[in-house]
C-alpha cells in the first residue's frame, strides 16, 4: 500500500479517536493499514497550538508526541534541503511555513496528503485526499 501523509489536523483527530471531519474517502486512506507519516514539522506546529492555548493534553505535550506516534504507528519525514527548497518553489501557495513544509514533503516523497485544509486542496498543487 502506497504510504500517506498526514496534515497535522488529520494526525490529531486521529489520535484522540475523532476522524468525523473527514469524507469517508480519506477516513478509509487512514484505516485500511497504510502507512502513516507526518512531516517533522508538524511536531513543531502542534507544540504551537499547545503554547498558544488552543490545544491542551493533561500530560506533557512531548509525552503525548510520543504516545500518539508510537500507538497509531506514525513515522515522521525529517525536514530534508530538498523539502525546503521545495517549500519555497510553490507557485501560487499561501505563505504559512508549516503548510508550505508539508506540502513540500508530500510532493518531494511522493505521498498523498490527507487533509481538511480548503486552502491546501484548492491550491491543487499537491495530491490531496480530502
Amino acid at each position: 500500500m502506497k504510504p500517506i501523509l498526514l496534515d497535522t489536523h488529520v494526525w490529531i483527530w486521529l489520535s484522540i479517536g475523532d476522524l468525523s471531519p473527514l469524507s469517508g474517502k480519506a477516513r478509509k486512506s487512514i484505516t485500511r493499514g497504510a502507512p502513516k507519516w507526518i512531516s517533522a514539522i508538524s511536531c513543531w506546529e502542534l507544540a504551537r497550538l499547545v503554547e498558544r492555548g488552543r490545544l491542551a493534553f493533561t500530560i506533557p505535550t512531548l509525552t503525548w508526541m510520543r504516545r500518539s506516534l508510537n500507538e497509531n504507528n506514525i513515522r515522521i519525514a525529517d525536514l530534508t534541503p530538498e523539502i525546503t527548497v521545495e517549500s519555497t518553489d510553490l507557485k501560487g501557495f499561501h505563505r504559512y511555513p508549516a503548510d508550505q513544509i508539508i506540502v513540500a514533503t508530500s510532493r518531494i516523497l511522493g505521498m498523498p496528503l490527507v487533509t481538511a485544509d480548503q486552502r491546501i486542496i484548492r491550491y491543487g498543487g499537491v495530491e490531496a485526499i480530502f
